[in-house]
């Protein structure tokens, strides 16, 4: 009688796991933070936004013959005078990448845009909150040294607001930036609404333009007045830049 044996069962392949492609986000915002800082542009403008607060403190203090009752004021006006700077620099991250044409490469690299912008916001959020450290330190090292006699209460607060704005500016710009995807209307829009429009809503409709003013709000906010509604005007500005960006950038071509 012949016995026959069964083949030995061969195991199933084991497929390895697959990574997913793309950089980690960490890594995608490193390399949007460097993307930033590659430009000659760019890095003017990080440099002006640490240099300009500090420098513009210590020409005002020397022309000035009046004794300064607190330093939270001029701490919020150079606060304001960085955002302003910062804004640009979002706005370049993102309108940028449209007006040069390298929209396609980071978008062939990775192409889920959302995560794109999302880097994007945490990179110039950190840029502006580091650019605005350093200016508020050497912002307050100038008053210390030229306005004497001047009160420190409230310093703190003061200067806490000053790197919250440059945060705040940059991811506004950020967002407003890829909206329009284009960067000088983009700064264009900003730097005249800000500046001109707003001003002119303030005098003709104070209500108004209190609950719309992002440098009437950074100005409360540093002396301790009108504290929240100068958080959801600030607030206001992020949210309504972001959903804009994120809403265009999802729908446009990229040719």
């Amino acid at each position: 009688m012949t016995t026959t044996t069964a083949p030995a069962a061969v195991p199933a392949a084991v497929r390895p796991p697959v990574r997913a492609g793309g950089p980690s986000p960490a890594a995608l915002v490193g390399i949007e933070v460097r993307k930033s800082l590659s430009t000659r542009s760019g890095r003017s403008l990080a440099v002006a936004s640490v240099l300009l607060a500090p420098a513009a403190t210590a020409v005002v203090a020397a022309a000035s013959d009046e004794t300064l009752g607190s330093v939270t004021g001029p701490l919020g006006v150079m606060g304001m005078l960085t955002g302003l700077v910062l804004l640009s620099l979002g706005v370049l991250a993102t309108a940028g990448e449209w007006s040069h044409r390298t929209v396609q490469t980071t978008y062939l690299l990775v192409p889920r845009r959302g995560r794109v912008l999302a880097a994007k916001t945490v990179a110039v959020a950190l840029l502006g909150a580091v650019a605005a450290a350093v200016a508020a330190a050497l912002t307050a090292a100038v008053l210390a040294g030229m306005a004497d006699g001047a009160s420190w209460d409230g310093a703190g607060r003061a200067v806490g607001v000053f790197v919250a704005v440059g945060a705040v500016f940059a991811v506004t710009g950020a967002g407003v930036g890829a909206a329009l995807a284009n960067t000088p209307a983009a700064m264009t829009t900003l730097y005249l609404v800000i500046l001109g429009v707003l001003p002119i809503v303030r005098t003709f409709e104070p209500e108004v333009g209190s609950k719309l003013d992002p440098a009437e709000a950074v100005l409360a906010l540093s002396q301790g007045q009108a504290q929240t509604q100068s958080v959801l005007v600030l607030t206001g500005w992020v949210v309504v830049g972001l959903v804009a960006g994120a809403v265009v950038t999802r729908r446009r071509a990229v040719a």
